[in-house]
């Protein structure tokens, strides 16, 4: 399974509108490869840099599997788990300034069933959801800094 972005490359610099320095939109993102009997796809996006240790940026599921791609339009309609600053959805890169470069890992999960997760569940609800579910993984990571 691939996932990409027409937003950024991998290991590139995620661009400014997707972060607190801009409009703090989720970039766009693709994926192929998707095997048989995928019944959706869960997504996080966490900066491994962060001075406090890994911060969650984004939690989702409910995603289509079909539909190949995950646009801005389309994320209202997805699930949304609690991010790091305490609300749930997507919120963008925004690391400190002055450290560096910061990885930004988003993790898509092809699982097998359903996840039967609650609005506003945390990353390890979800890992815990897709453990022994999970069919398929891919990362996209993007840097950023301020």
């Amino acid at each position: 399974m691939d996932l990409t972005s027409p937003d950024f490359e991998e290991g590139e610099r995620i661009p400014p509108e997707h972060t607190c320095d801009g409009a703090d939109a989720p970039p766009e993102l693709h994926w192929s490869g998707i095997p048989s009997g995928v019944a959706e796809l869960g997504l996080t996006c966490e900066d491994p840099d962060a001075p406090g240790g890994t911060f969650v940026h984004w939690v989702a599921w409910g995603i289509d599997p079909s539909r190949g791609r995950l646009r801005a339009d389309d994320v209202p309609r997805i699930a949304h788990g609690r991010n790091g600053f305490g609300a749930d959805g997507y919120r963008g890169p925004c690391p400190p300034p002055g450290h560096g470069p910061h990885r930004y890992e988003f993790t898509l999960y092809a699982v097998d069933r359903r996840l039967e997760l609650d609005p506003g569940s945390s990353i390890e609800s979800l890992r815990s959801a897709v453990e022994s579910h999970t069919r398929a993984m891919a990362t996209l990571t993007g840097t950023y800094e301020r």
